[in-house]
């Protein structure tokens, strides 16, 4: 391998982000997989991921509206708990101001069954749905842009600190992904083409 200039490629490291293994109550699955939604905040899928940093681990939480794919919220801690998923859900609504009866659906993890989770649904009258238990098909669309990102943005990469993994994610969702990324689900449109284009023909 020295003589053909080659290194072994190091194993990831692997960090659990769903904890579904506790005594909250837990929702049904109201989504049942229907990805492809007809109008603008009827769906939402949210999810939680992390980013490897010198510094340790970075938590990223998001909502998606799958009617256009955009990133309607996100929030970024060293600590993954409830108070992150709440950052990124309060983002979602109060950028979006999402009519009661939206579908909100996420995977059963302790962040998303915590009573202070569900009473922000509750409050805001969003129907709360949630995986299956050890089904992450269920969230396809949550992990599917988690997965994009991983491969466009970080790759092999260790960010060299928290505060660097925090620009780079902001300068990919709001520069990048909800404005320039074309989706095939679109028309291969970017999602704020795709959603300035249904508010001009509205």
């Amino acid at each position: 391998m020295r003589e053909l200039g080659l290194a072994a490629r190091k194993k990831r490291r692997f960090c659990k982000t769903t904890d579904s293994d506790h005594a909250l109550e837990t929702a049904p699955n109201v989504l049942q997989r229907r990805f492809d939604v007809a109008a603008p905040n009827a769906a939402w899928v949210a999810d939680i991921t992390y980013l490897a940093t010198c510094e340790g681990w970075l938590y990223l939480s998001t909502v998606v509206d799958l009617w256009s794919r955009r990133v309607v919220g996100w929030a970024m801690s060293e600590t993954i708990d409830t108070q992150l998923a709440l950052a990124a859900l309060r983002m979602a609504i109060q950028t979006r101001r999402p009519p009661r009866g939206l579908v909100h659906h996420s995977d059963r993890g302790t962040q998303y069954a915590a009573t202070e989770y569900r009473g922000e649904l509750e409050k805001h009258g969003l129907v709360c749905s949630m995986s299956r238990r050890a089904n992450c098909w269920d969230n396809a669309v949550a992990e599917s842009f988690f997965s994009t990102l991983k491969v466009e943005l970080v790759g092999d990469r260790i960010f060299a600190s928290r505060k660097e993994a925090r620009q780079a994610v902001f300068e990919y969702v709001e520069a990048f992904y909800n404005s320039k990324r074309l989706h095939s689900s679109l028309g291969y449109r970017s999602p704020a083409e795709f959603e300035q284009q249904h508010w001009a023909a509205a």
